[in-house]
């Protein structure tokens, strides 16, 4: 099967670090874009940070200045190192990819980051 699969999430500090992996299995279509987003309880999914095939990059402003995402396009292959972390950053992150020649994206089945002291 394709699939994105995240790793790389756990229970951390506040003011602690994770650095989050999204790996492709499987063959995978061509895509011009990978990025991270997040669900808290309740709350719904929101943009984290994403990141083109050419290296342009966005971010949320709550994260700007502390995460940084980048890629290796010959392994498919997106991280997200997160610095800083505070409580509200606890969510279950998603690794997305959007395809560039069909229509849609792909999504991973989410890696669960909690942030408690």
């Amino acid at each position: 099967q394709v699939q994105l699969v995240e790793s790389g999430g756990g229970l951390v500090q506040p003011g602690g670090s994770l650095r989050l992996s999204c790996a492709a299995s499987g063959r995978l279509l061509p895509i011009k874009a990978m990025g991270w987003y997040r669900q808290a309880p309740g709350k719904q999914r929101e943009l984290v940070a994403t990141i083109t095939n050419d290296g342009r990059t966005n971010y949320a402003d709550s994260v700007k200045g502390r995460f940084t995402i980048s890629r290796d396009n010959a392994k498919n292959t997106v991280y997200l190192q997160m610095n800083s972390l505070k409580p509200e950053d606890t969510a279950v992150y998603y690794c997305n990819a959007e395809y560039s020649v069909v229509a849609g994206s792909l999504w991973g089945q989410g890696t669960q980051v909690s942030v408690s002291s």
